[in-house]
């Protein structure tokens, strides 16, 4: 495992380009199966993740060719499939969540789809039932060999499209869906659809592609088939939850910091819940400004009481800067609610901060009160391993704002979902070293 050594309590300064965003990455890379012609995609993200499911593309015959940074082409032209039933799929596979979304373009095209059950985040269930379920309403066959714990849905004579009502606003579920239904007999309706912006993207994608996609933006899809898409080109959006770490980081370092080009129209509601926390953040054209604040207060509501930030689907708060919200409020003036609805294990990252000499109780797996000091009292170095991405990060924002200088192991975490991250915070003035294993 690969290790920081964090040098905290030094303030930053800077302008930061935020990377493409990862998970509108997962989704769009498996698209490129969809179609034989070439695919041209820009702003990929160079993160772990992203180049596990290259890999796995390159793996399934996909040729791919790098044109500069963060740009490449796919050709999806010689696909094969005896890759998806051997030893080293079942091993690629089960380490990437985002694998699964390979399953719809497959068997949209190819009548068939198999995925060993993929790993990823250790923060809760985080079941496959809306992939499947959608699948077999397309009209294919599910199987599931409960040893090897692989699944596979065929469908030799095709899919045929049909009404579906989603048990849960599943964002990969939603894109694993819209991605099989595209080369359907006749027409799809996806109700209860999630419509986040990373959504959006890949919806518009096939659109420019051929594909007769309404209601984009909605939670309700209608999909009419068609008998093949052609090429594109796509540009990936900036990350938000990477925009929303910035911001953190930001705030607990009392640094004065730029974001810059964040595709403002995109971010939802994660400026307006940092400034219920009391961080300022002015909009300069289509970057983010955050000045040097001494101290920040959370506003309560309008009656007085504690205010909740909770997480919800598009367009509520996503559940990927939860984690960050926690941190930032352990120096905020004023208490505050987490509620992470979505996953039950999201918050056991907090005994960590509480060793930092953060005022938060676990109320349950899904909720936590936090106390914040108001920089009464700074937080203390300590050593700590990440558990997942966003708890990662969050604890190296914690690290940076912390008295003395703290260690974090298994490092690889934070490497899925952010580019060269240690390089970045150095270019500010973070005092940050890497250490290989």
């Amino acid at each position: 495992m690969g290790t920081f050594k964090i040098e905290g309590g030094h303030r930053l300064k800077g302008d930061i380009h935020p990377q493409g965003a990862k998970n509108e990455a997962l989704q769009i890379l498996c698209a490129v199966l969809l179609t034989s012609e070439e695919v041209i995609i820009e702003n990929i993200p160079d993160i772990r993740d992203v180049n596990k499911l290259i890999g796995i593309l390159s793996n399934l015959g996909v040729k791919t060719q790098k044109l500069g940074k963060g740009k490449f082409a796919f050709i999806a032209d010689d696909i094969n499939l005896a890759y998806l039933e051997s030893e080293l799929f079942k091993e690629e596979g089960s380490s990437l969540r985002g694998s699964i979304m390979i399953v719809g373009p497959l068997l949209a095209r190819f009548g068939k789809g198999y995925i060993p059950r993929p790993g990823g985040d250790k923060i809760g269930r985080r079941r496959l039932d809306t992939h499947f379920e959608g699948f077999i309403n397309l009209g294919a066959t599910f199987r599931y060999n409960k040893e090897e714990r692989f699944y596979g849905v065929e469908a030799p004579n095709g899919l045929t499209g049909a009404y579906m009502l989603l048990d849960q606003a599943s964002v990969t579920g939603t894109a694993n869906i819209v991605m099989a239904a595209v080369l359907a007999k006749g027409a799809t309706t996806i109700y209860n659809a999630a419509c986040e912006p990373y959504l959006q993207q890949l919806c518009k994608m096939l659109n420019s592609m051929g594909a007769d996609i309404k209601g984009v933006g909605s939670n309700m899809l209608i999909i009419e088939g068609v008998k093949e898409l052609g090429g594109c080109t796509h540009r990936i959006l900036p990350d938000m939850v990477e925009i929303g770490s910035w911001i953190g980081l930001a705030a607990m370092t009392r640094s004065e910091l730029t974001i810059k080009n964040v595709s403002w129209d995109n971010l939802g509601l994660i400026p307006d819940t940092f400034r219920k926390l009391g961080i300022k953040l002015e909009r300069k054209g289509d970057d983010i400004y955050i000045p040097s604040q001494e101290h920040y207060e959370i506003q309560g509501y309008i009656d007085g009481s504690t205010l909740t930030v909770a997480d919800a689907p598009w367009p509520g708060f996503t559940p990927d800067l939860l984690s960050i919200v926690l941190v930032v409020c352990t120096q905020a003036k004023g208490n505050v609610l987490i509620h992470q609805k979505m996953f039950e294990s999201r918050l056991f990252f907090v005994d960590k901060l509480i060793d930092m000499g953060a005022r938060i109780i676990l109320c349950d797996p899904h909720r936590a009160t936090v106390m914040g000091h108001d920089f009464t009292s700074e937080l203390k170095a300590t050593t700590m391993v990440s558990p997942d991405i966003r708890a990662g990060i969050s604890l190296l924002i914690a690290a940076l704002s912390a008295k003395g200088t703290s260690t974090i192991h298994n490092i690889e975490q934070i490497d899925r979902g952010y580019e060269n991250i240690d390089e970045r915070l150095r270019a500010i003035g973070a005092k940050i070293i890497r250490i290989d294993a």
